[in-house]
């Protein structure tokens, strides 16, 4: 994670602890593709019909639709992964949060009013990193697509014009069969090319594969896949249809089976990180004062710090790591083993180089 990411949290967080007595605090979620101009309808109507209400009970609520509409009205056009937008009267004072610099899109419209902001729309567009590509093949067709923080995308769908089992009239079975090889072959090739098209460039994190079992292993067997996929590989299910249906049923399936991991780098490097304490081939260091003294060595190959240390901290140390070439990576308290990480070791260790003394 890096400390944009990290900023980015620690703002969510200050929404999320923010309340009122009664409901007056106004959430508004802009995905990329809404009508901002039907946005800012919306809101002014609700704002001039506040006005006209106005009262020592909704006069907070008119300041809160106040500020939302002339946030709003700053943009000439939605930005590029949405908008979300929180205003309300909090302990007396009119606060208001804006964010449009989101890593990915905002999922779907929200506009709410309540005692409390709602940070889901936030958490959706934020929550984890792993981008999964999807891809079912069987023998009539296949379908492609990706799938990240709960969205599934279609990419292609095609299909694959092999010949059934059964034998055409006039054909011998040995020619029937050579062809029909060649259609696979060549449907698999095509297959393939267009794996290496939609999940190469950008580059997926993991890959996916389903499709009939017996289809599935000879296209895996037959090294039809680029080899930068087949290491990306990370589970393969037995699904019907080479369409949308199949490519939900394919992420299903790597769900129950554990497989869409959003804290997955997380969980490799507290892996890492434990087995290396009871490994004398393996330097670590642990608490603040040994990784401070790593970094002034030049020393952390990997930094580990706890999601729940303070920002500031957490972006001097990940700065430090990276001038020297290191990674850093923000353990959550919620993976296995982020809570004892953070008890144990002062929320601070790291993966070394070398060893110092």
């Amino acid at each position: 994670m890096q400390g944009a990411d990290y900023e980015l949290r620690d703002r969510i967080e200050t929404v999320e602890d923010a309340s009122a007595d009664e409901n007056r605090l106004v959430t508004l979620a802009v995905p990329p593709e809404q009508s901002l101009g039907a946005v800012v309808e919306e809101i002014e109507e609700d704002h001039a019909e506040a006005e006209y209400l106005d009262d020592r009970a909704s006069g907070p609520l008119t300041e809160a639709l106040g500020r939302v509409r002339h946030t709003l009205l700053d943009y000439d056009s939605l930005p590029e992964n949405g908008l979300v937008v929180y205003a309300g009267v909090v302990g007396g004072d009119l606060v208001d949060y804006e964010f449009d610099d989101l890593p990915d899109p905002v999922p779907e419209y929200t506009y709410d009013v309540s005692n409390t902001f709602d940070v889901s729309p936030l958490e959706a567009a934020v929550e984890g990193g792993e981008e999964y590509g999807l891809l079912v093949i069987e023998r009539g067709g296949a379908a492609l697509g990706r799938y990240r923080r709960g969205s599934l995308t279609v990419h292609e769908t095609f299909d694959s014009n092999v010949m059934g089992k059964t034998k055409a009239g006039g054909q011998s079975a040995d020619r029937f069969a050579r062809r029909r090889e060649e259609q696979k072959a060549n449907f698999f090739a095509d297959v393939a090319d267009a794996a290496a098209r939609e999940f190469l460039d950008p580059a997926v994190d993991d890959l996916l594969l389903g499709g009939t079992e017996v289809t599935v292993a000879s296209f895996r067997e037959g090294d039809y896949l680029d080899y930068r996929l087949q290491d990306r590989v990370v589970g393969t299910h037995s699904v019907e249809y080479a369409s949308e249906k199949g490519l939900r049923e394919l992420v299903e399936k790597a769900a129950d089976a554990g497989e869409l991991d959003v804290h997955r780098e997380a969980r490799d490097a507290l892996d890492r990180f434990f087995a290396a304490l009871h490994d004398e081939d393996e330097p670590v260091a642990y608490g603040p004062e040994e990784v401070d003294r790593a970094l002034d060595y030049g020393a952390v190959d990997t930094l580990l710090v706890s999601a729940a240390l303070d920002v500031a901290d957490v972006r001097e140390l990940e700065a430090r790591t990276a001038d020297e070439g290191g990674d850093c990576v923000v353990v959550p308290e919620e993976v296995d083993r982020g809570q004892q990480f953070r008890e144990a070791f002062d929320g601070v260790g790291a993966l070394l180089r070398f060893e110092i003394e």
